[in-house]
């Protein structure tokens, strides 16, 4: 008997029927489904601190699950002292079990962990049915060792969803379980 994910479960059991009352979808085929889960993050210092690097790949396949890799530039920047192909960012695409793990290891453990969080903001899809969210500081993910980082770096994480619209993707998102700011509290 092989091993599925609970996030994906959910969305065969629940997520569907709930989009398609929603939305009016008359097949299953038609309700949007999460493609991928893309992680970047840019290592600014690896010009002059080639560790950093390796460091940065280390940490983010301990997060992922799945082996990182560098990514380099493209061009020469002289005010950067960056040359062409030299490496400045680690990346990882995350698909099916190991997405829908990253993403349950995200919503149960990684954000309530962060300092304050009152939620996430709502304002990061593009138009067309992508989310991405940044994050300030890796040490949320339980599975980076405090003691052991050298350095405290960011991240974005792309949710990439089949959806046609953002109203469509937030509400996918939702019912997976991302804590989205409550619109109705936030008046400043």
């Amino acid at each position: 008997m092989s091993y599925t994910p609970r996030l994906k479960d959910k969305y065969k059991s629940e997520v569907v029927s709930a989009m398609k009352e929603k939305f009016g979808y008359k097949s299953s085929m038609q309700v949007p489904k999460l493609t991928k889960i893309c992680l970047n993050q840019g290592v600014g210092g690896a010009v002059s601190d080639k560790k950093l690097i390796d460091n940065a790949v280390e940490e983010m396949t301990t997060i992922t699950g799945q082996k990182a890799v560098p990514s380099r530039s493209k061009k020469d920047i002289s005010n950067f002292k960056l040359r062409k192909n030299v490496p400045i960012g680690v990346r990882v695409t995350l698909r099916d079990n190991t997405m829908y793990e990253f993403l349950d290891r995200l919503i149960s453990v990684a954000l309530p962990r962060i300092r304050d969080f009152k939620g996430i903001n709502d304002k990061g899809f593009d138009g067309r049915g992508n989310y991405t969210l940044g994050i300030t500081e890796q040490i949320i993910f339980p599975e980076i060792n405090i003691d052991k980082i050298n350095k405290i770096m960011g991240m974005d994480i792309t949710f990439v969803t089949s959806a046609k619209n953002d109203p469509e993707a937030l509400e996918l998102l939702k019912a997976f379980g991302m804590p989205f700011k409550n619109q109705n509290n936030t008046k400043a």
